[in-house]
């Protein structure tokens, strides 16, 4: 499966209201897991088993909770059995397409 996920303080001491110290707490975790995973400016997303996945999330929530009494997570979940190594495949695919000039879907 594919977890991405954002988590971050609702709270923050920073002067000007930046959240990523805490974030990159959240990504550490995320790194050290072992698991597959891919950084962007808004979400982090993890390749793996849905318990791995979860753990991690769980582990990524509590670092974030550790400097605030709040904290806030989106995620969204691709749940395909079977299939790995889709965190490059799938932007492959689009990129393969995009290539071939074929952006259509039929």
């Amino acid at each position: 499966m594919l977890v991405a996920f954002s988590v971050s303080p609702s709270t923050t001491d920073d002067p000007d209201g930046s959240l990523s110290a805490a974030v990159a707490r959240a990504v550490r975790v995320c790194r050290d897991s072992g698991l597959p995973c891919e950084t962007t400016s808004m979400f982090t997303t993890l390749e793996g088993e849905w318990d791995e996945c979860m753990a991690v999330v769980k582990r990524a929530c509590e670092a974030v909770g550790e400097v605030s009494p709040r904290v806030s997570l989106v995620l969204k979940a691709d749940i395909r059995p079977g299939f790995t190594g889709q965190l490059t495949a799938k932007v492959e695919r689009v990129e393969e397409h995009l290539r071939r000039g074929r952006d259509d879907v039929g």
